[in-house]
């Protein structure tokens, strides 16, 4: 009897943090199905890891701001029963002040980074349910936390990955299936090419190169975490923040207006 080879499908993966992803899993021994927009990048991306590592590669051509792109991508997550990792990876960002961009643009931004993240966790989670086994990866962001002028709206797509996450997490916490959230902060991809703005605008040294923030994000997956932020370096800043934040809701839960509000 042979056992099945994992696969791994990996959204917006003909660049970047995705080509990277796809580089180490397939190093990993995983197969890979790889989608993107972008059908040259893909096949030669696949070309290559199937040369280097010996694994099977597949490509799917789809553009998940697009109805018909995300269909295809749910189907074949939902048809190719060899797939038990998912990497939502695909997001795009536009630096700007709200109103510089129009409502399409806004609506094609908030179709990737949440209901297209959505849709194919929803088109994979039930297998890896009823399997008890597989790995589910959201690529969020540290803005999923922090909001400034000109990030209204990835701030809020990225705030909304990082709870739906969280929520998933909590349901499936007696489970084998393992759910992370990564939230990188600036990483060199080509994203800063449609932001807006340059990585060159941000402060000398604080943007990581794909590779550090790849393997430091899958070293936080080998090693159980759920929430991993590649670039802080003290675990105690989190405790606080989850303390704080425990704390808070806690606060909220006692029927009654405070004090402040009462008039007299």
């Amino acid at each position: 009897m042979t056992t099945q080879r994992s696969t791994a499908l990996i959204t917006g993966a003909s660049s970047g943090i995705g080509a990277v992803y796809a580089d180490r899993l397939a190093a990993r021994g995983y197969d890979l199905v790889l989608v993107a927009r972008r059908e040259a990048r893909l096949l030669a991306l696949a070309e290559q890891l199937e040369q280097r590592y010996g694994v099977k590669v597949a490509t799917l051509t789809a553009d998940l701001t697009d109805e018909t792109g995300i269909r295809a991508v749910e189907e074949h997550l939902r048809s190719n029963t060899a797939i038990d990792t998912l990497i939502n990876n695909a997001g795009t960002a536009q630096m700007a002040p709200f109103l510089a961009g129009d409502v399409a643009q806004h609506q094609a931004i908030n179709m990737l980074n949440t209901t297209a993240l959505m849709r194919l966790t929803y088109a994979l989670l039930p297998r890896l349910a009823q399997n008890n086994r597989g790995t589910l990866i959201n690529i969020a962001s540290v803005l999923s936390i922090h909001a400034r002028a000109g990030s209204a709206l990835y701030s809020a797509t990225k705030a909304w990955v990082l709870n739906f996450t969280r929520g998933l997490q909590e349901e499936f916490a007696d489970s084998k299936v393992r759910i992370q959230a990564v939230l990188p902060a600036a990483t060199a991809t080509e994203i800063w090419e449609l932001s807006g703005i340059t990585a060159d605008d941000l402060p000398a040294g604080s943007v990581m190169t794909t590779d550090n923030m790849v393997d430091a994000a899958l070293a936080g997956l080998d090693q159980g975490e759920l929430i991993t932020i590649p670039p802080m370096h003290d675990e105690a800043l989190w405790t606080r923040y989850e303390e704080a934040r425990l704390a808070l809701f806690a606060s909220a839960r006692t029927g009654e207006p405070a004090p402040r509000y009462l008039t007299r």
